[in-house]
Parts: structure tokens; sequence; C-alpha cells
């Protein structure tokens, strides 16, 4: 049997089981799919495939578009000043706390970069799992400002490890400035088009029709930006994330949309991605000691983000900790990052291998704490 063959059926099998094992023991299902992954791998049934690689890659890109799908840029222009202070003051306390750790423990200067990163992605796992909640629809918004922040630094220190200091880069980086500015006027533009031609936003999109008009516009605008960002050669995780918010934002009246497309992300492509996670953690590399090291990253980071959130203390009281450790999982983020720091020969094997351990790490933590913790705080 050939290895694309077994690499098919195992990815089958994972699919169809991952539900029974949730429910079964009960665990979040991402952390059950990342670790069907790693074990299947450790046993030699999953190996690298472009196609797997590609499919994955498309599974995070929609993760990304969902969870763009969760902000309407209407109501985050709306929240209230001290509420957007209080985020960029939360966002200040994490980075200084983060280059801080690195002075204190003397960690490589890549870890300034990584410390503070923040996705929101996988906090729909996490209202999947308990459901919308008041703290999590506020760590959402702030996320944003945190995601588009690390998204930044991520393309920048992107550009510096191709370019160095050197014109190319100062290009790169202005390219990307452009784009923001560019996407704030398409926004603005739009809003004024809808305004005065309100029946055009249902025409483009209807509620209901055979030909499922809304979920083909909602694809071609993912595609079609993802080949912008790759044009540009900025992160195309950017851009995804800003084709869902730009769904949400100007078709909010079409409120299946949504419940059309998560299910083939949930249900195929974004289960795809965690399988690809999981496979990538080589288990047979696993020591007492990077088990220590990997641990030690994973509590640093949800410390300084449950830290940093004390400024929302007034308005979350005893929810910052949900808060803090809802935007602690910048999964994908921390894992291109190291790849990105490996190809570059800024960490060697071991740090590599750390690093994609405490991102798997803290989703495991954070999912089951999160579940633990609404479970008590709902007791009587």
């Amino acid at each position: 049997m050939s290895a694309e063959i077994i690499l098919i059926i195992t990815l089958s099998v994972i699919l169809l089981v991952s539900p029974f094992i949730s429910n079964m023991l009960k665990l979040p299902i991402a952390m059950v799919e990342i670790t069907l992954g790693a074990i299947a791998a450790a046993l030699g049934l999953l190996h690298h495939n472009e196609l797997f690689k590609i499919l994955a890659e498309v599974g995070f890109l929609y993760l990304m578009l969902l969870a763009g799908m969760e902000v309407n840029l209407k109501e985050l222009l709306k929240l209230e000043k001290s509420l957007f202070i209080k985020g960029f003051l939360f966002l200040i306390i994490l980075y200084i706390f983060s280059i801080l750790s690195v002075f204190i423990f003397k960690f490589s200067i890549i870890f300034i970069v990584i410390l503070p990163l923040i996705s929101i992605g996988l906090m729909l796992s996490i209202q999947q799992e308990i459901g919308k909640q008041p703290w999590l629809d506020l760590a959402i918004k702030i996320g944003v400002l945190g995601e588009l922040i690390s998204i930044l630094v991520l393309t920048i220190v992107s550009g510096y490890f191709e370019f160095g200091l050197s014109k190319e880069l100062t290009v790169n980086i202005g390219i990307l400035f452009l784009f923001l500015i560019v996407m704030s006027l398409f926004f603005m533009s739009l809003r004024t088009l809808f305004w005065w031609f309100p029946k055009l936003k249902h025409y483009l999109m209807p509620g209901s029709d055979k030909y499922f008009q809304d979920v083909r516009i909602a694809i071609s605008l993912f595609f079609f930006m993802i080949a912008v960002m790759m044009i540009l050669h900025l992160d195309v995780v950017l851009g995804a994330f800003a084709v869902g918010v730009f769904l949400t934002t100007f078709f909010e009246h079409n409120k299946e949309l949504e419940h059309k497309l998560a299910p083939f992300g949930f249900g195929f492509l974004i289960t795809i991605f965690f399988v690809h996670v999981g496979s990538s953690i080589d288990l047979k590399q696993l020591s007492f000691k990077l088990l220590i090291d990997s641990l030690f990253l994973t509590v640093l980071m949800i410390m300084l983000r449950i830290i940093s959130s004390i400024v929302f203390f007034r308005d979350l009281k005893k929810d910052i900790i949900f808060f803090g450790l809802s935007l602690s999982m910048p999964l994908t983020l921390m894992i291109a990052t190291a790849t990105l720091a490996y190809q570059n020969k800024v960490i060697n094997d071991y740090w590599f291998t750390v690093f994609v351990f405490s991102a798997v790490l803290e989703v495991i933590v954070v999912m089951l704490g999160v579940k633990f913790l609404n479970k008590k705080s709902q007791k009587p």
C-alpha cells in the first residue's frame, strides 16, 4: 500500500473518530486532533506530503477567515474609547514585560517577537466549547488589535530575514503600510456606497438562493485576497482575516453565511490543519529538559497575558483570568515565527522543537483551563 493511500486513510479515520473521542473524554476537539496527529506521525502513518501541507495551510487561513467574521468593524468602532485605550495599554504592558523577561532569563532576541504574539483564530474553538461569553467577546476585539500588531511585527521580521537591513526591507514595510491605508480607504468607500444604495448589499449577498451566491462570493474573495497578498509579498494571514471582517461588517444582514461556512471549516479544513500541527511534533525528540523548557515557556506566556490583563479588572473583575487565558494561544503565528527563525539559523533544532511543543501545549492548557474554570464558575 502506497504512503499516499495510508495518509488518506489515516486522515479519514482521524476526521471520523475525533468527535467521539472528544465527547467521550470531555476534551476540546482541537486538542484531540493535535494529539492524534502527533501519534499518527510517530507511528509513520502521516508523512510529509505537499497536498497535505497545502490543505493544512488553507485550513489555517480558513480559520482566520472565520475568526475575522467574529469582528464587525462598525461595532468595533463603537467600542468605548476607554476600552480602546485599555486595549493599547494592555499590549504596551505585554510587550514591556516580554522584553524584561528576555533580559531576565537571558533568552535569544527572537523571544521579544515570540512572547507577545497574539492570535484570535483559536478563540473560535473556545466559543465552540463554551458558547459566547462577554469576556470572550472583549478578548476577540482586543485580540484583533494584538493580532494586527503581531502580524505587522512578523511581516517586518520576515522582511528582515529575507532582505537584511537594506532598501528592499524599507520597500517591503512601505508596501505593508500602504496596503493598510488602501484597505481603510476601501472600507470607508464601501460604507458610503452601501449607505446610498442599501439594496445593493442584498443583491450581492442574498440571504437564500439556489446557487449559494453568498458562499461563492465569500470563497472567491477569500482566494482573491490570498493571491493579492502573495503578489505583494505580505503575510496572507492578514488578507484572510480582512475578508472575514469585510463580510461581517458590510453584509451583516446575512446571518446564515457564517453558519454555512463554518461546518466545512470545522468539519474538514480546520481539522486537517490541527492534525498537521500535531504531525509536526517529533515525539522521538522529547526529553525531560525539553518538556521543562516548553512548560516554562507556556506558563510564562500565559502569566504575561494575565498580568497585562489587570488593566481590564474594573470591566471584567475575576473574568480577567479567562480574558488572559483566551489570548494565550498564538499557535500558528508562533510556529510561523519559529520556522522563520529556524530557517534563518537564528535558533537551533532544540529550540525549534521547544517552540512548536510550547505552541501546542498552550492550546491544551488554555482549552482545558477555560473549560474547567467555566464549569467551576457555573456551580451554585
